[in-house]
């Protein structure tokens, strides 16, 4: 597939455009109406293959919680290993369309591998459910920055009352969640271990306060994220934390996401994810 159309759908994805004007600009670069048809459900989410873990996986315990956030009730989705007891615990973050089947599926990834993992959805402040993708992403419009950082902060409050949380911390972000992994690492000093998927960088500034060991995962083809990284290296080099940072050139944005067939990349995700599960194995035991 072009470049140019990769390009185009992540800034449909991002921006948001209109979809009207994606698919009128789609058709310009397929060359036809019915090339575009056909790339389009290379380019958008199919959730029918989202589950590489059942919902119902005998290996686990799972649920769906509220939490108090700053700005209303929060909705999260919740897995752990069916044996109870007390466990590092680890919060999954979505990218900018809520809390989708994919990511409940990362969740249950994590949780097999012997965590208490924890889903929130930003756009469960606002007290109504998205009907679709382009919804969801214009619905992220309608959010406070600060306060959804802010009730993605008080998550850390709501697990130190549960009795399967050993209070050892760490996270994980994609794209949108990405730059919120960042953001928890800089403003949560009980965080020990942060990864971030092709996520925007914090200001250098707030560096210096960050206590975790961060892990950064990045796409050789995502110019706009990768703008920042010299920026973020540099901060992190000169206030001393821990950082593993990789470049998986050649892939898109987006490439650990297995439900996009278009800049889903196998060996990259796999290795990455491998390499998630080493760094909080290193950093929450």
């Amino acid at each position: 597939m072009k470049q140019e159309i990769i390009n185009l759908y992540d800034e449909y994805t991002h921006k948001p455009l209109k979809r009207e004007e994606f698919i009128r600009r789609l058709v310009t670069l397929a060359g036809s109406t019915m090339a575009a048809m056909t790339l389009l459900p290379l380019l958008e989410s199919d959730y029918a293959k989202a589950a590489t873990v059942a919902r119902r996986d005998d290996r686990l315990f799972t649920e769906t919680i509220s939490y108090t956030g700053v700005s209303g009730n929060m909705s999260a989705y919740v897995a752990r290993p069916e044996k109870e007891g007390a466990y590092p615990t680890v919060v999954v973050i979505h990218e900018n369309r809520g809390l989708t089947p994919h990511i409940e599926d990362v969740t249950r990834r994590a949780a097999l591998a012997g965590y208490l993992a924890i889903a929130p959805d930003a756009l469960s402040q606002l007290n109504t459910k998205p009907a679709n993708e382009d919804e969801a992403r214009s619905m992220f419009s309608k959010l406070d920055a600060m306060q959804t950082k802010a009730n993605f902060i008080k998550v850390f409050d709501y697990l130190q009352t549960r009795k399967d949380c050993n209070g050892k911390f760490g996270c994980v972000g994609f794209c949108w969640g990405g730059a919120m992994a960042n953001q928890l690492a800089v403003n949560v000093p009980l965080l020990k271990a942060a990864v971030a998927f092709y996520g925007r960088q914090p200001d250098a500034a707030d560096v210096p306060k960050i206590k975790a060991a961060v892990q950064l995962h990045y796409a050789g083809l995502d110019e706009g994220v990768n703008a920042g990284i010299a920026a973020y290296e540099e901060a992190l080099k000169k206030a001393g934390v821990q950082y593993e940072l990789y470049m998986y050139e050649g892939v898109q944005h987006a490439f650990h996401n297995d439900t996009s067939a278009a800049r889903y990349n196998e060996a990259a995700a796999k290795l990455a994810w491998q390499r998630t599960l080493d760094f909080w194995k290193k950093y929450l035991g």
